[in-house]
Protein backbone atom coordinates (compact mmCIF):
# COMPACT_ATOMS: atom_id res chain seq x y z
CA UNK A 1 0.00 0.00 0.00
CA UNK A 2 2.51 2.53 1.30
CA UNK A 3 5.05 1.21 -2.04
CA UNK A 4 1.68 2.00 -4.38
CA UNK A 5 1.38 5.24 -2.78
CA UNK A 6 5.02 6.23 -2.74
CA UNK A 7 4.40 5.83 -6.81
CA UNK A 8 1.48 8.06 -7.20
CA UNK A 9 3.32 10.77 -5.54
CA UNK A 10 6.54 10.01 -7.75
CA UNK A 11 4.32 10.17 -11.41
CA UNK A 12 2.37 13.56 -10.11
CA UNK A 13 6.25 14.71 -9.01
CA UNK A 14 7.40 13.83 -12.39
CA UNK A 15 4.52 15.00 -14.25
CA UNK A 16 4.60 18.69 -12.94
CA UNK A 17 8.37 18.57 -13.40
CA UNK A 18 7.51 17.54 -17.09
CA UNK A 19 4.92 20.02 -17.79
CA UNK A 20 6.59 23.02 -16.40
CA UNK A 21 9.72 21.71 -18.29
CA UNK A 22 7.92 21.85 -21.34
CA UNK A 23 5.93 24.77 -20.50
CA UNK A 24 9.84 26.68 -20.08
CA UNK A 25 10.80 24.93 -23.47
CA UNK A 26 7.62 26.45 -24.62
CA UNK A 27 8.75 29.90 -23.54
CA UNK A 28 12.08 30.48 -24.00
CA UNK A 29 12.87 28.58 -27.57
CA UNK A 30 9.65 26.85 -29.46
CA UNK A 31 7.09 29.52 -29.48
CA UNK A 32 9.94 32.35 -30.27
CA UNK A 33 11.15 30.63 -33.02
CA UNK A 34 7.77 29.34 -34.42
CA UNK A 35 7.41 33.54 -34.22
CA UNK A 36 10.28 34.11 -36.00
CA UNK A 37 9.42 31.64 -38.96
CA UNK A 38 5.67 33.37 -39.08
CA UNK A 39 7.08 37.09 -38.88
CA UNK A 40 9.60 35.78 -41.93
CA UNK A 41 6.83 34.38 -43.94
CA UNK A 42 5.22 37.57 -43.52
CA UNK A 43 8.26 39.50 -44.95
CA UNK A 44 9.82 40.80 -41.59
CA UNK A 45 13.32 40.80 -41.21
CA UNK A 46 15.62 41.17 -38.00
CA UNK A 47 18.19 39.05 -36.20
CA UNK A 48 18.03 35.28 -35.74
CA UNK A 49 16.47 34.76 -32.06
CA UNK A 50 19.27 33.87 -29.25
CA UNK A 51 18.04 32.00 -26.67
CA UNK A 52 15.89 34.10 -23.57
CA UNK A 53 18.53 37.11 -23.94
CA UNK A 54 17.25 38.28 -28.09
CA UNK A 55 18.50 41.89 -28.51
CA UNK A 56 18.40 42.89 -25.07
CA UNK A 57 21.81 42.87 -24.36
CA UNK A 58 22.88 44.49 -27.74
CA UNK A 59 20.06 47.35 -27.19
CA UNK A 60 21.32 48.03 -23.65
CA UNK A 61 25.04 48.01 -24.81
CA UNK A 62 23.64 50.74 -27.45
CA UNK A 63 21.57 52.43 -25.61
CA UNK A 64 23.96 52.98 -22.72
CA UNK A 65 26.71 54.36 -25.27
CA UNK A 66 25.14 56.86 -26.66
CA UNK A 67 23.39 58.08 -23.40
CA UNK A 68 27.48 58.57 -22.25
CA UNK A 69 27.69 61.23 -24.87
CA UNK A 70 26.68 63.89 -26.61
CA UNK A 71 26.00 64.07 -30.45
CA UNK A 72 26.72 66.92 -33.13
CA UNK A 73 24.43 69.58 -33.02
CA UNK A 74 21.45 68.52 -35.59
CA UNK A 75 17.82 67.40 -36.16
CA UNK A 76 19.06 64.37 -37.17
CA UNK A 77 18.51 62.69 -33.91
CA UNK A 78 17.16 58.75 -34.46
CA UNK A 79 20.87 57.20 -34.51
CA UNK A 80 21.00 59.03 -31.07
CA UNK A 81 18.36 58.87 -29.65
CA UNK A 82 17.18 54.84 -30.84
CA UNK A 83 21.02 53.38 -31.57
CA UNK A 84 19.97 49.97 -32.05
CA UNK A 85 16.87 50.68 -34.15
CA UNK A 86 18.32 53.03 -36.55
CA UNK A 87 21.08 50.11 -36.83
CA UNK A 88 18.21 47.41 -37.69
CA UNK A 89 16.34 49.48 -39.91
CA UNK A 90 19.69 49.94 -41.67
CA UNK A 91 20.43 46.61 -42.57
CA UNK A 92 16.80 45.35 -42.63
CA UNK A 93 15.01 48.17 -43.62
CA UNK A 94 11.74 49.55 -42.53
CA UNK A 95 9.84 46.18 -42.46
CA UNK A 96 11.59 44.80 -39.13
CA UNK A 97 11.56 43.60 -35.46
CA UNK A 98 14.12 42.87 -32.90
CA UNK A 99 14.03 40.83 -29.87
CA UNK A 100 12.72 41.59 -26.34
CA UNK A 101 13.82 38.67 -24.76
CA UNK A 102 11.76 35.82 -26.08
CA UNK A 103 9.01 38.56 -27.33
CA UNK A 104 9.48 40.18 -30.90
CA UNK A 105 9.11 43.27 -31.35
CA UNK A 106 7.81 44.39 -34.73
CA UNK A 107 8.06 48.07 -36.36
CA UNK A 108 5.32 49.44 -37.90
CA UNK A 109 5.85 52.95 -40.37
CA UNK A 110 3.57 52.48 -42.84
CA UNK A 111 0.73 55.37 -42.11
CA UNK A 112 -2.17 53.28 -43.74
CA UNK A 113 -1.26 50.18 -41.11
CA UNK A 114 -0.72 53.12 -38.19
CA UNK A 115 -3.84 54.75 -39.10
CA UNK A 116 -5.55 50.77 -38.65
CA UNK A 117 -3.42 49.79 -36.14
CA UNK A 118 -4.78 53.49 -33.86
CA UNK A 119 -8.39 53.34 -35.04
CA UNK A 120 -8.59 49.45 -33.49
CA UNK A 121 -7.81 49.41 -30.15
CA UNK A 122 -9.57 46.41 -28.78
CA UNK A 123 -7.42 44.28 -31.51
CA UNK A 124 -4.36 45.99 -30.54
CA UNK A 125 -3.65 46.80 -27.16
CA UNK A 126 -1.10 47.67 -24.61
CA UNK A 127 0.85 44.64 -23.96
CA UNK A 128 1.24 42.41 -21.29
CA UNK A 129 1.63 43.93 -17.77
CA UNK A 130 5.37 45.07 -16.84
CA UNK A 131 5.16 46.07 -12.76
CA UNK A 132 8.16 48.51 -12.64
CA UNK A 133 6.92 50.27 -15.91
CA UNK A 134 3.38 49.85 -15.40
CA UNK A 135 4.11 51.19 -11.81
CA UNK A 136 5.04 54.31 -12.92
CA UNK A 137 2.25 55.01 -15.21
CA UNK A 138 -1.14 52.91 -14.36
CA UNK A 139 -4.64 54.94 -14.74
CA UNK A 140 -6.28 55.40 -18.18
CA UNK A 141 -2.77 54.99 -19.76
CA UNK A 142 -3.18 50.93 -19.09
CA UNK A 143 -6.84 50.09 -18.87
CA UNK A 144 -8.50 48.72 -21.82
CA UNK A 145 -11.85 48.01 -23.12
CA UNK A 146 -14.68 49.12 -20.76
CA UNK A 147 -12.50 49.93 -17.83
CA UNK A 148 -11.20 52.71 -20.22
CA UNK A 149 -14.06 54.23 -21.64
CA UNK A 150 -15.44 54.20 -18.15
CA UNK A 151 -12.40 56.15 -16.45
CA UNK A 152 -12.16 58.09 -20.16
CA UNK A 153 -16.27 59.25 -19.74
CA UNK A 154 -15.34 60.12 -16.32
CA UNK A 155 -11.72 62.12 -16.79
CA UNK A 156 -12.94 64.05 -19.82
CA UNK A 157 -14.50 66.74 -18.03
CA UNK A 158 -11.37 67.72 -16.39
CA UNK A 159 -9.23 67.88 -19.55
CA UNK A 160 -12.36 70.34 -21.44
CA UNK A 161 -10.99 73.31 -22.54
CA UNK A 162 -13.75 75.19 -19.82
CA UNK A 163 -11.81 73.50 -17.01
CA UNK A 164 -8.11 74.49 -18.81
CA UNK A 165 -9.42 78.02 -18.56
CA UNK A 166 -10.32 77.86 -14.75
CA UNK A 167 -6.59 76.86 -14.52
CA UNK A 168 -5.08 79.26 -16.81
CA UNK A 169 -4.60 81.80 -13.33
CA UNK A 170 -2.22 78.88 -11.78
CA UNK A 171 -0.42 78.52 -15.43
CA UNK A 172 0.68 81.89 -15.37
CA UNK A 173 1.37 82.10 -11.96
CA UNK A 174 4.09 79.20 -12.02
CA UNK A 175 5.53 80.41 -15.43
CA UNK A 176 5.77 83.81 -13.87
CA UNK A 177 8.08 82.43 -10.98
CA UNK A 178 10.25 80.67 -13.38
CA UNK A 179 11.34 83.71 -15.32
CA UNK A 180 10.99 85.72 -12.65
CA UNK A 181 14.16 83.33 -11.13
CA UNK A 182 16.23 83.26 -14.82
CA UNK A 183 15.93 87.26 -14.52
CA UNK A 184 17.64 87.07 -11.13
CA UNK A 185 20.51 85.35 -12.48
CA UNK A 186 21.34 87.89 -15.61
CA UNK A 187 20.10 90.80 -13.16
CA UNK A 188 24.17 91.74 -12.98
CA UNK A 189 24.97 91.99 -16.78
CA UNK A 190 21.84 91.53 -18.39
CA UNK A 191 23.12 88.54 -19.60
CA UNK A 192 24.07 85.06 -18.57
CA UNK A 193 24.57 81.73 -19.42
CA UNK A 194 22.03 79.49 -18.10
CA UNK A 195 21.06 75.81 -18.18
CA UNK A 196 17.06 76.12 -18.86
CA UNK A 197 16.57 72.28 -17.79
CA UNK A 198 15.70 72.69 -14.33
CA UNK A 199 14.21 75.53 -14.38
CA UNK A 200 11.63 74.25 -17.32
CA UNK A 201 11.35 70.94 -15.54
CA UNK A 202 10.34 72.62 -12.17
CA UNK A 203 8.26 74.95 -14.53
CA UNK A 204 6.21 71.32 -15.38
CA UNK A 205 6.04 70.23 -12.69
CA UNK A 206 5.22 73.56 -10.45
CA UNK A 207 2.18 73.78 -12.99
CA UNK A 208 0.95 69.86 -13.01
CA UNK A 209 0.93 70.63 -8.90
CA UNK A 210 -1.19 73.37 -9.05
CA UNK A 211 -3.07 72.50 -12.02
CA UNK A 212 -4.05 69.05 -10.54
CA UNK A 213 -3.94 69.36 -6.68
CA UNK A 214 -4.18 73.32 -6.30
CA UNK A 215 -6.05 72.94 -2.53
CA UNK A 216 -2.81 70.34 -1.39
CA UNK A 217 0.21 72.14 -3.61
CA UNK A 218 3.48 71.10 -0.85
CA UNK A 219 2.38 67.30 -1.11
CA UNK A 220 1.72 67.42 -4.33
CA UNK A 221 5.17 69.06 -4.83
CA UNK A 222 6.35 65.69 -3.07
CA UNK A 223 4.95 63.41 -5.51
CA UNK A 224 6.68 64.71 -8.12
CA UNK A 225 10.21 64.78 -6.60
CA UNK A 226 9.19 60.89 -5.70
CA UNK A 227 7.79 60.46 -9.46
CA UNK A 228 10.78 62.19 -11.08
CA UNK A 229 13.50 59.84 -9.15
CA UNK A 230 11.28 56.58 -9.59
CA UNK A 231 11.89 57.34 -13.57
CA UNK A 232 15.43 57.50 -12.86
CA UNK A 233 15.53 54.42 -11.07
CA UNK A 234 13.26 52.68 -13.93
CA UNK A 235 15.58 53.54 -16.77
CA UNK A 236 18.25 51.74 -14.34
CA UNK A 237 15.46 48.54 -14.02
CA UNK A 238 14.36 48.45 -18.05
CA UNK A 239 18.31 48.69 -19.45
CA UNK A 240 19.58 45.74 -17.51
CA UNK A 241 20.43 42.43 -18.96
CA UNK A 242 16.70 40.86 -19.41
CA UNK A 243 16.42 38.70 -16.33
CA UNK A 244 12.61 36.87 -15.34
CA UNK A 245 11.88 38.48 -12.02
CA UNK A 246 14.44 40.71 -12.13
CA UNK A 247 12.43 43.62 -10.41
CA UNK A 248 12.14 40.71 -7.36
CA UNK A 249 16.37 40.66 -6.46
CA UNK A 250 17.11 43.03 -3.62
CA UNK A 251 19.00 45.48 -5.82
CA UNK A 252 19.89 48.91 -4.42
CA UNK A 253 17.75 50.22 -6.61
CA UNK A 254 15.06 47.34 -6.41
CA UNK A 255 14.67 48.60 -2.60
CA UNK A 256 14.83 52.20 -3.33
CA UNK A 257 11.84 52.07 -6.10
CA UNK A 258 9.80 49.74 -3.52
CA UNK A 259 10.38 52.21 -0.73
CA UNK A 260 9.16 55.27 -3.10
CA UNK A 261 5.84 53.07 -4.23
CA UNK A 262 5.05 52.38 -1.14
CA UNK A 263 5.72 56.41 -0.03
CA UNK A 264 3.87 57.69 -3.39
CA UNK A 265 0.73 55.75 -2.53
CA UNK A 266 0.52 56.99 1.21
CA UNK A 267 0.76 60.62 -0.49
CA UNK A 268 -1.80 60.27 -3.11
CA UNK A 269 -4.12 58.64 -0.86
CA UNK A 270 -3.87 61.25 1.66
CA UNK A 271 -4.83 64.06 -1.13
CA UNK A 272 -7.05 62.12 -2.74
CA UNK A 273 -9.28 61.44 0.33
CA UNK A 274 -8.83 65.26 2.36
CA UNK A 275 -10.02 66.51 -1.35
CA UNK A 276 -12.97 63.85 -1.23
CA UNK A 277 -14.32 65.05 2.51
CA UNK A 278 -13.72 68.54 1.52
CA UNK A 279 -15.92 68.42 -1.54
CA UNK A 280 -18.32 66.60 0.75
CA UNK A 281 -18.64 69.60 2.93
CA UNK A 282 -19.15 71.95 0.20
CA UNK A 283 -15.88 73.06 -1.32
CA UNK A 284 -15.20 74.06 -4.79
CA UNK A 285 -14.83 71.45 -6.81
CA UNK A 286 -13.74 72.75 -10.27
CA UNK A 287 -10.24 74.43 -9.04
CA UNK A 288 -8.14 71.80 -10.08
CA UNK A 289 -7.78 68.47 -12.35
CA UNK A 290 -8.59 66.36 -9.25
CA UNK A 291 -11.97 68.19 -7.84
CA UNK A 292 -13.35 67.89 -11.18
CA UNK A 293 -12.38 64.32 -11.55
CA UNK A 294 -13.87 63.72 -8.16
CA UNK A 295 -17.07 65.58 -8.95
CA UNK A 296 -17.46 64.15 -11.94
CA UNK A 297 -16.66 60.24 -10.38
CA UNK A 298 -19.67 61.15 -8.14
CA UNK A 299 -21.85 62.04 -11.04
CA UNK A 300 -20.89 59.14 -12.62
CA UNK A 301 -21.60 56.59 -9.27
CA UNK A 302 -25.32 58.95 -9.14
CA UNK A 303 -26.44 57.98 -12.64
CA UNK A 304 -24.44 54.26 -13.12
CA UNK A 305 -23.82 52.73 -10.12
CA UNK A 306 -20.56 52.39 -9.97
CA UNK A 307 -17.82 54.95 -10.99
CA UNK A 308 -13.56 54.85 -9.67
CA UNK A 309 -12.53 53.61 -6.79
CA UNK A 310 -10.39 55.60 -4.65
CA UNK A 311 -7.17 53.43 -5.79
CA UNK A 312 -8.42 54.19 -9.72
CA UNK A 313 -8.10 58.08 -8.69
CA UNK A 314 -4.80 57.68 -7.01
CA UNK A 315 -3.67 55.55 -10.54
CA UNK A 316 -5.09 58.55 -12.26
CA UNK A 317 -3.48 61.26 -10.01
CA UNK A 318 -0.16 59.72 -10.61
CA UNK A 319 -0.32 59.70 -14.74
CA UNK A 320 -1.39 63.05 -14.47
CA UNK A 321 2.23 64.30 -13.37
CA UNK A 322 4.06 61.76 -15.85
CA UNK A 323 1.82 62.85 -18.71
CA UNK A 324 1.36 66.51 -17.23
CA UNK A 325 4.80 67.58 -16.76
CA UNK A 326 7.47 64.74 -18.22
CA UNK A 327 5.83 66.04 -22.10
CA UNK A 328 5.68 69.15 -21.15
CA UNK A 329 8.62 70.10 -19.96
CA UNK A 330 10.43 68.23 -22.72
CA UNK A 331 8.34 70.57 -25.28
CA UNK A 332 9.13 73.87 -23.91
CA UNK A 333 12.75 72.98 -23.64
CA UNK A 334 13.45 71.86 -27.16
CA UNK A 335 11.34 74.74 -28.44
CA UNK A 336 13.74 76.95 -26.71
CA UNK A 337 16.85 75.01 -27.81
CA UNK A 338 15.21 75.42 -31.52
CA UNK A 339 14.52 78.95 -31.86
CA UNK A 340 18.42 79.12 -30.10
CA UNK A 341 19.67 77.54 -33.10
CA UNK A 342 17.24 79.12 -35.50
CA UNK A 343 17.51 83.02 -34.54
CA UNK A 344 15.01 84.06 -36.98
CA UNK A 345 12.01 81.94 -36.12
CA UNK A 346 12.67 83.14 -32.47
CA UNK A 347 11.97 87.43 -33.93
CA UNK A 348 9.21 85.91 -35.80
CA UNK A 349 7.51 84.37 -32.81
CA UNK A 350 8.25 87.28 -30.74
CA UNK A 351 6.80 89.74 -32.92
CA UNK A 352 3.37 88.01 -33.40
CA UNK A 353 3.33 87.66 -29.03
CA UNK A 354 3.60 91.52 -29.53
CA UNK A 355 0.98 91.92 -31.50
CA UNK A 356 -1.10 89.74 -29.90
CA UNK A 357 -0.46 90.63 -26.06
CA UNK A 358 1.58 94.22 -26.21
CA UNK A 359 3.65 94.23 -23.21
CA UNK A 360 1.22 92.81 -21.27
CA UNK A 361 0.66 89.35 -19.77
CA UNK A 362 -1.12 86.36 -22.47
CA UNK A 363 -4.14 85.74 -21.54
CA UNK A 364 -6.13 82.84 -22.68
CA UNK A 365 -8.13 83.84 -25.21
CA UNK A 366 -5.20 85.27 -27.04
CA UNK A 367 -3.59 82.32 -27.42
CA UNK A 368 -5.56 80.62 -30.24
CA UNK A 369 -3.98 83.84 -32.31
CA UNK A 370 -0.52 82.45 -31.71
CA UNK A 371 -0.36 80.72 -35.29
CA UNK A 372 3.71 81.11 -35.54
CA UNK A 373 4.16 80.02 -32.02
CA UNK A 374 1.45 77.05 -32.87
CA UNK A 375 4.07 76.29 -35.90
CA UNK A 376 6.83 76.43 -34.11
CA UNK A 377 5.44 73.93 -31.51
CA UNK A 378 3.92 71.94 -33.84
CA UNK A 379 7.43 71.54 -35.52
CA UNK A 380 9.25 70.81 -33.12
CA UNK A 381 6.96 68.00 -31.53
CA UNK A 382 7.84 66.44 -35.04
CA UNK A 383 11.76 66.46 -34.45
CA UNK A 384 11.46 65.59 -30.53
CA UNK A 385 8.37 64.34 -30.00
CA UNK A 386 7.64 63.63 -26.20
CA UNK A 387 6.96 59.87 -26.71
CA UNK A 388 9.14 58.47 -29.37
CA UNK A 389 7.32 55.14 -29.63
CA UNK A 390 3.35 53.50 -29.01
CA UNK A 391 3.70 50.09 -27.67
CA UNK A 392 0.69 47.58 -28.99
CA UNK A 393 0.52 43.58 -28.90
CA UNK A 394 -1.47 41.14 -30.57
CA UNK A 395 -3.32 38.76 -28.65
CA UNK A 396 -4.60 36.90 -31.01
CA UNK A 397 -3.55 36.03 -34.54
CA UNK A 398 -4.81 39.34 -36.26
CA UNK A 399 -5.03 40.82 -39.72
CA UNK A 400 -3.44 43.82 -40.39
CA UNK A 401 -2.93 45.47 -44.31
CA UNK A 402 -2.75 42.54 -46.36
CA UNK A 403 -0.77 40.51 -43.13
CA UNK A 404 -1.68 38.06 -40.55
CA UNK A 405 0.11 38.96 -37.75
CA UNK A 406 0.78 35.44 -35.03
CA UNK A 407 -0.44 36.33 -31.28
CA UNK A 408 1.95 36.89 -28.33
CA UNK A 409 3.59 39.53 -31.53
CA UNK A 410 4.55 43.47 -29.83
CA UNK A 411 3.98 45.89 -32.65
CA UNK A 412 6.12 49.33 -32.43
CA UNK A 413 4.77 51.82 -34.27
CA UNK A 414 8.06 54.11 -34.17
CA UNK A 415 6.57 57.83 -34.03
CA UNK A 416 9.84 59.49 -34.27
CA UNK A 417 10.57 57.46 -37.31
CA UNK A 418 7.45 58.55 -38.99
CA UNK A 419 7.48 62.07 -38.08
CA UNK A 420 11.55 62.26 -39.81
CA UNK A 421 10.79 60.09 -42.50
CA UNK A 422 11.75 61.73 -46.13
CA UNK A 423 8.77 60.08 -47.94
CA UNK A 424 6.14 62.11 -46.07
CA UNK A 425 7.92 65.11 -44.55
CA UNK A 426 9.99 65.47 -48.34
CA UNK A 427 13.88 65.72 -48.56
CA UNK A 428 14.11 68.13 -45.73
CA UNK A 429 12.56 66.34 -43.06
CA UNK A 430 15.49 66.77 -40.32
CA UNK A 431 15.27 70.56 -40.65
CA UNK A 432 13.48 72.84 -39.02
CA UNK A 433 11.00 74.42 -41.03
CA UNK A 434 7.83 75.73 -39.37
CA UNK A 435 6.22 76.88 -42.60
CA UNK A 436 5.56 73.61 -43.17
CA UNK A 437 2.53 73.68 -41.25
CA UNK A 438 0.96 76.76 -42.30
CA UNK A 439 -1.53 75.13 -43.88
CA UNK A 440 -2.44 72.46 -41.82
CA UNK A 441 -0.97 68.86 -40.77
CA UNK A 442 -3.01 67.53 -43.58
CA UNK A 443 -0.60 69.75 -46.52
CA UNK A 444 2.32 69.41 -44.17
CA UNK A 445 2.48 65.53 -45.06
CA UNK A 446 2.65 65.63 -48.73
CA UNK A 447 -1.16 64.17 -48.81
CA UNK A 448 -0.19 61.28 -46.47
CA UNK A 449 -2.65 62.33 -44.28
CA UNK A 450 -2.79 63.81 -40.38
CA UNK A 451 -1.87 60.20 -39.21
CA UNK A 452 1.67 60.70 -39.79
CA UNK A 453 1.91 63.24 -37.13
CA UNK A 454 1.03 61.62 -33.80
CA UNK A 455 3.11 63.80 -31.19
CA UNK A 456 -0.16 62.90 -28.99
CA UNK A 457 -0.51 59.77 -30.15
CA UNK A 458 -3.95 59.08 -32.23
CA UNK A 459 -7.46 57.49 -32.66
CA UNK A 460 -9.70 57.16 -29.87
CA UNK A 461 -6.73 56.55 -27.20
CA UNK A 462 -5.05 60.05 -28.13
CA UNK A 463 -3.84 61.75 -25.28
CA UNK A 464 -6.10 63.52 -22.92
CA UNK A 465 -4.12 65.88 -22.15
CA UNK A 466 -2.69 67.65 -25.13
CA UNK A 467 -5.31 70.63 -24.69
CA UNK A 468 -3.46 70.96 -21.16
CA UNK A 469 -0.09 70.83 -22.79
CA UNK A 470 -0.28 73.19 -25.74
CA UNK A 471 -2.02 75.67 -23.30
CA UNK A 472 1.22 75.37 -21.08
CA UNK A 473 3.56 75.56 -23.53
CA UNK A 474 2.25 78.61 -25.42
CA UNK A 475 2.12 80.78 -22.39
CA UNK A 476 5.51 79.31 -21.23
CA UNK A 477 7.09 80.11 -24.35
CA UNK A 478 5.26 83.37 -24.93
CA UNK A 479 6.52 84.67 -21.09
CA UNK A 480 9.79 83.61 -21.76
CA UNK A 481 10.39 85.77 -25.34
CA UNK A 482 8.64 88.76 -24.11
CA UNK A 483 11.69 88.56 -21.49
CA UNK A 484 14.56 87.37 -23.11
CA UNK A 485 16.31 86.49 -26.12
CA UNK A 486 18.66 83.50 -26.15
CA UNK A 487 21.01 81.57 -27.96
CA UNK A 488 23.25 78.27 -27.41
CA UNK A 489 25.99 78.41 -25.44
CA UNK A 490 29.33 77.45 -26.54
CA UNK A 491 29.14 74.96 -23.44
CA UNK A 492 25.75 73.50 -24.87
CA UNK A 493 26.09 69.59 -25.61
CA UNK A 494 22.86 68.26 -27.71
CA UNK A 495 21.74 65.25 -25.86
CA UNK A 496 18.20 64.01 -27.05
CA UNK A 497 17.46 60.78 -24.87
CA UNK A 498 15.05 58.80 -24.44
CA UNK A 499 13.04 57.34 -21.26
CA UNK A 500 9.20 57.82 -20.80
CA UNK A 501 9.95 61.26 -22.96
CA UNK A 502 12.62 63.11 -24.65
CA UNK A 503 14.65 64.91 -21.87
CA UNK A 504 18.35 66.33 -22.61
CA UNK A 505 20.98 64.14 -20.69
CA UNK A 506 23.25 67.27 -20.50
CA UNK A 507 20.99 69.81 -19.99
CA UNK A 508 20.57 72.64 -22.29
CA UNK A 509 23.02 75.53 -21.63
CA UNK A 510 21.90 78.70 -23.10
CA UNK A 511 23.10 82.23 -23.13
CA UNK A 512 19.74 84.73 -22.20
CA UNK A 513 19.86 88.25 -22.23
CA UNK A 514 17.34 90.62 -20.87
CA UNK A 515 15.26 92.51 -22.88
Amino acid sequence: MEATAGKFVFTIVVAVIVSWGWKILNWVWLKPKKLEKLLREQGYKGNSYKLLKGDVIEFGRTMKEARSKSMPVSHDIISHVMPFEHYIFNKYGKKSYIWFGPSPRVYVMDPELIKEILSRPNDFQRPQKEPVRDSITGGLLLSEGPKWTKHRRIINPAFHLESIKGMFSNICLSCNEMVNKMELLVAENGVAEVDVWPYIDNLSGDVISRAAFNSNYEEAQKIFHIQKEQIDLVVQLLYTFYIPGGRLIPTKANKKFKQNRKELQVLAKDIVETRKKAIEMGADSNKDLLGILLASNSKEIKENGVGLSIEDVIEECKLFYIAGSETTSNLILWTMVCLSMHQEWQNKARQEITQVFGGGEPHFEGLKHLKIVTMILNEVLRLYPTVVKILRNTANETKLGNMMLPSGVNIIISIINVHHDPEIWGEDATEFKPERFSEGVGNATKGRGSVCFMPFGGGPKICIGQNLAMVEAKTAIAKILQRFSFELSPSYQHSPSAVFSLPPQFGAQLILQKI
